[in-house]
């Protein structure tokens, strides 16, 4: 059974950097987002269950999920993200559990986007926070997702807030500098878990 290290962070904060550095260095990645892509990859079980719970307009002219309107729709509406979520999150739990036990590299990285927001500490031994400040996140969302200053604010202030997220981290990522700065935590959060891993 791998050590396992919940990594999360705010939306655009650079989760997906750091799992590539993690990647290189013969990590094995678990991608909750993923995950929750293939459950929803069409004529699936999990496909059907969303359009019975949203109605056939959360479907594309080709037949997939329209997973731009899904998200504004959750984004907008609690009741519709709740009954989203009890959809999904109980099987990206069990098929994270299964490919943790099925890891191969000394200890794993579960990318829980809302690792905090739904409780899934107890998956984890240890827990990562990717950290910027929310000035640069809000840049980075407008350029990334082409969002205006007002969407991007209100996609940042819909998530859990950067001091809570940061308080429950056992580590912390500060992903505001130059790539090789990121390279040194990394590197030294790897040996770290190596170790905690070998105990």
């Amino acid at each position: 059974m791998s050590f396992k290290v919940g990594l999360t962070g705010g939306a655009a904060s650079g989760k997906s950097t750091v799992c590539k550095l993690f990647s290189n260095l013969g990590i094995e990645i678990i991608d909750a987002d993923l995950i929750a892509r293939n459950l929803l990859a069409k004529d699936t079980r999990y496909y059907h269950e969303v359009i019975t719970a949203f109605g056939e307009e959360v479907k594309q002219a080709n037949g997939e999920l329209d997973r731009r309107y899904l998200r504004e729709l959750i984004f907008n509406d609690i009741q519709a993200k709740q009954r989203l979520e009890n959809i999904l999150h109980p099987a990206i739990r069990a098929k994270m559990q299964t490919d943790a036990g099925n890891c191969k590299s000394l200890y794993c990285i579960l990318v829980i986007p809302l690792l905090f927001e739904v409780g899934m500490q107890d998956l984890v031994n240890r827990t990562v926070v990717v950290d910027i400040p929310e000035d640069l996140q809000q840049m980075r969302l407008c350029q990334r997702d082409d969002l205006t200053v007002e969407q991007a604010r209100a996609m940042i202030d819909s998530q859990y807030p950067r001091q809570q997220r940061l308080q429950l981290a056992d580590d912390i990522i500060d992903n505001s500098g130059e790539i090789s700065r990121l390279v040194t935590q990394v590197t030294r959060l790897h040996h770290l878990y190596l170790e905690l891993a070998g105990n």
